[in-house]
């Protein structure tokens, strides 16, 4: 649950270190440092409900946080198995960004929950204020752009990888 917004007094030096926005002048950086939303939640809380709608980016700024995933897909039937598996655990140390998938699908809708594993400070740009950044400001746009999508292509990668491991392993359990 979110717990407080505040106006922003983020200076572009606390930005340049996170992969989003590598290659950006400061001054460039600026532009998104205009436009955030910083939110604070607690420990326990909610950030992303996979399923929900989504309509930002978010950057993770001090705190730690856990990725999961329903193990099932989602389904009207009483009693249907909502166990979660975790994907991955992040730090505000290795400078995380997450929510960039809802920025590019059609359906807007989360891929994934994100839990406060502490307490935690989140930077949000909303869709429009990111869209309005990239088609104002081309060279900002193109640089954001390739560095999600590096990210979004070894995140793929990652996830090819989990697959394979799972449909081995439910091969050799129906094999024995």
């Amino acid at each position: 649950m979110m717990r407080k917004k505040h106006k922003c007094t983020y200076n572009p030096q606390i930005l340049k270190n996170y992969e989003i926005f590598s290659g950006l002048t400061e001054g460039q950086i600026e532009q998104f440092c205009k436009v955030i939303t910083p939110i604070h939640f607690n420990k326990g809380d909610t950030i992303i409900l996979e399923g929900d709608k989504g309509n930002s980016i978010l950057i993770l700024l001090e705190g730690e946080v856990e990725i999961s995933q329903a193990l099932t897909l989602k389904t009207d039937v009483s009693g249907a198995d909502t166990r979660e598996k975790s994907l991955i655990a992040l730090s505000s140390s290795v400078r995380p960004f997450f929510g960039e998938m809802s920025l590019f699908s059609d359906d807007d809708l989360r891929s994934a929950t994100v839990k406060a594993v502490t307490p935690c400070e989140i930077a949000r740009v909303s869709k429009d204020d990111f869209f309005h950044i990239c088609n104002e400001y081309p060279e900002i746009g193109n640089k954001v752009m390739q560095n999600i999508a590096r990210v979004l292509s070894r995140r793929l990668k990652q996830a090819n990888q989990n697959v394979l491991k799972l449909t081995t392993a439910f091969s050799l359990i129906i094999e024995s």
